[in-house]
């Protein structure tokens, strides 16, 4: 055999682990913080495999779907969501709604100034060609760097303000 092929064959056996090692942290973790990362190893090795067989879109669309807003929402539900101590010894209560109503007005007021100050451009003045194969290069090529730096940013976001919920509660 040529050295190309047994460095592929390993390559696919670490894709393989990365993939069990992920699923097996992800439904053996007893903090729920540690399942999700889990999963998005698990994710992340599903997205090499599909690299791997010679599916870039495929590889991109797992990353970017899967691990960027999958697994954001996880994260997002783990850092939003309510301990069983705290739903006991804490009760919501209204005056949350007073501070959350104002704040939805403000935002919903600037967005309707937002796009109520925007020229809109029709489709075909934008785009020439909406042929699928210029369609898929332009998602494949032109945007797909501002796709994974948006769900990478949203990452670190989310988990920044994970280390600041959990560095104030100690």
């Amino acid at each position: 055999m040529i050295v190309y092929q047994y460095v592929s064959e390993v390559f696919f056996f670490l894709l393989v682990v990365l993939t069990l090692f992920g699923g097996l942290l992800a439904v053996k973790a007893r903090v729920l913080m540690h399942s999700v990362l889990g999963l998005a190893v698990t994710f992340l090795g599903v997205a090499g495999l599909y690299l791997y067989l010679g599916s870039i879109f495929l590889s991109m669309m797992q990353i970017l779907i899967y691990l960027g807003a999958i697994g954001i929402v996880l994260v997002f539900g783990v850092m939003v969501g309510y301990t069983p101590r705290q739903v006991v010894e804490e009760k919501i209560r209204g005056e949350n709604v007073l501070l959350a109503v104002p704040t939805c007005l403000a935002g919903f007021a600037m967005l309707w100034i937002a796009i109520g100050r925007t020229e809109w451009a029709s489709a075909p003045e934008r785009i020439n060609d909406f042929a699928l194969k210029s369609v898929g290069k332009a998602l494949l090529y032109d945007f797909c760097l501002a796709f994974e730096l948006i769900s990478v940013l949203l990452l670190i976001a989310v988990v920044g303000a994970i280390i600041v919920v959990n560095s104030q509660e100690d």
